[in-house]
């Protein structure tokens, strides 16, 4: 029995890292569910062949994840949102089904040992799933979708752009966040000039990509949007911690359409030793696979569980719009195939050595910091001779886009640069 349940769980694993399985969650999880589909097939068969005991019971166990992998693998997204609402009740009264069964045939010392714990699992994931979905549901009529969605080649982004003027301040949110993130600053520079955020793929309202993103990708998404959705530059970028990352590297590719720039404890570009193969789509990705294992978890309501204690010091809407996102499956794998592609991102910022005279502020949390954090970030701020490097002194890093003092600082920070772009007036220090 062990050694059924042992050859289920290696099964599953194997075909969820196979090349020939898309790196997504609907088909990672459908993998997952044929190994798990073998584990209990070879329990049922081996019991009948081998003991005086057969657990056909496992049979069932063995067609409802069989049937449910292979619509997964074969169909994918969709056919995931009408299976959510069919697999929780299904699995549960199969769960209870299973322990009856599991009594009155299996006499021996793995029935409390193993199959009880297997099967409580199972009916702890059913209920899971059925609050996941029930939230979803919820999430989606509470949180409707601000601004537009764009096609990107063949999937679709969120961007939502308020406020008027020009220069159009482009916001880029740190790792693993999305707009809402930008709750306190987007409305406050909206006032002033006409400001524009987005979701990164597999994030918000966003399509998930079809391969892991790295800072190029990013960059490349990012305009392909900005001209499907007809905002023209030229552009102030600002990026928060990762979000700086994206920010160097598209004012690196698009030197001519960024006219200043704002970095916020802006992660460090690192130059690369050596060249780095571009990301593409299709190509196999083990961690991207992985990550789709992990994500997972948001299927059984995990994420959501997790969700509840983050952004809490954000406006409400922002604050609930996050929590809903970080409780979806795609926004874990999205955020851990990010920092997967840290490095990648971090080489790509490097390619931007000179913003010449363009007004450029560096802000810089003050508290929280390594040693030689605020070096590091003199060095960002050198890539202008129209430059000034700022401290929120008591502020931690995620302040300074969460906390509304500490982002109004970052909000003017923002504008300064604005107003320097127009020629109304000099960065001061």
């Amino acid at each position: 029995m062990l050694g059924s349940f042992a050859a289920g769980w290696l099964v599953a694993l194997l075909l969820a890292l196979a090349p020939f399985v898309a790196a997504d969650v609907p088909r990672v999880t459908g993998a997952l569910l044929c190994g798990y589909a073998v584990g209990w097939a070879m329990l049922a068969a081996l019991s009948v062949r081998l003991t005086d005991q057969p657990q056909r019971w496992a049979w069932a166990l063995t067609a409802f994840m069989g049937v449910g992998g292979v619509l997964l693998l074969s169909f994918g997204s969709s056919v995931m949102g009408a299976l959510a609402w069919v697999w929780p009740p299904v699995l549960l009264a199969l769960a209870v089904w299973s322990w009856v069964q599991a009594r009155r045939h299996l006499h021996s010392r793995t029935r409390p040992l193993l199959v009880y714990p297997l099967l409580f699992v199972l009916a702890l994931a059913s209920v899971g799933g059925a609050y996941q979905v029930l939230g979803a549901r919820t999430d989606a009529k509470a949180h409707p979708m601000p601004g537009q969605l764009d096609d990107v080649g063949g999937r679709s982004l969120h961007l939502r752009c308020t406020g008027s003027g020009t220069p159009t301040v482009l916001l880029q949110p740190g790792a693993g966040e999305f707009s809402s993130n930008m709750g306190w600053i987007a409305p406050a520079v909206a006032e002033q000039t006409r400001v524009c955020v987005y979701d990164r793929a597999g994030r918000g309202w966003s399509d998930p990509a079809d391969a892991p993103q790295d800072g190029a990708a990013l960059v490349a998404d990012l305009h392909m949007l900005l001209a499907r959705a007809h905002v023209t530059g030229p552009y102030v970028v600002a990026g928060h911690s990762f979000g700086g990352l994206y920010t160097l590297a598209f004012a690196a590719k698009y030197p001519d359409e960024v006219a200043g720039m704002v970095l916020l404890d802006s992660t460090n570009p690192k130059p690369a030793t050596k060249p780095t193969k571009p990301t593409t789509p299709g190509s196999y990705d083990p961690l991207s696979h992985l990550s789709a294992v992990a994500a997972t978890i948001g299927e059984v309501g995990l994420t959501r569980l997790y969700s509840h204690v983050e952004a809490g010091t954000l406006p409400p809407r922002s604050r609930d719009e996050i929590r809903a996102s970080i409780a979806h499956p795609d926004t874990v794998k999205s955020t851990i195939d990010e920092y997967v592609q840290s490095n990648k991102a971090m080489q790509q910022a490097a390619e931007l050595t000179d913003f010449g005279a363009k007004p450029l502020v560096v802000v810089t949390a003050g508290e929280g910091s390594a040693p030689d954090w605020s070096a590091k970030q003199d060095r960002l701020a050198a890539l202008s001779t129209n430059s000034a490097h700022r401290t929120v002194a008591g502020a931690a890093h995620e302040d300074l886009v969460a906390k509304s003092s500490d982002a109004a600082q970052s909000s003017k920070a923002i504008m300064d640069v604005v107003s320097a772009v127009r020629g109304e007036a000099q960065l001061a220090k």
